[in-house]
């Protein structure tokens, strides 16, 4: 679902702002079509939700699922930061070679 490029290239415009369909047509230069079939996919995921205000839908993040997200990935940066820590030091000891 985020792994597609669009779809996260919308989520970077609506984690600083709420935007209508046409601004992120007009942000992205993707056509209304392709923008609102991936917000689709992204409202399905409940990453997105949407408000109307006259005749537009405004749509903003929703914190929540990429909270849940953040959580499952801690004990995996604990284990990265282990690796990146050994390959630093490494990396340290053959320059000082």
């Amino acid at each position: 679902m985020i792994v597609e490029p669009t779809r996260r290239r919308i989520l970077d415009v609506l984690r600083v702002r709420e935007c209508s369909v046409n601004d992120l047509v007009a942000g992205l230069g993707m056509s209304q079509p392709a923008v609102s079939k991936h917000l689709k996919v992204l409202r399905e995921a409940g990453v997105v939700t949407a408000r109307t205000a006259a005749q537009q839908r405004i749509y903003r993040l929703e914190p929540g699922p990429f909270r849940e997200l953040d959580a499952w990935l801690t004990p995996y940066r604990k284990l990265w930061s282990t690796h990146l820590d050994a390959l630093a030091q490494h990396l340290d000891r053959r320059i000082e070679s």
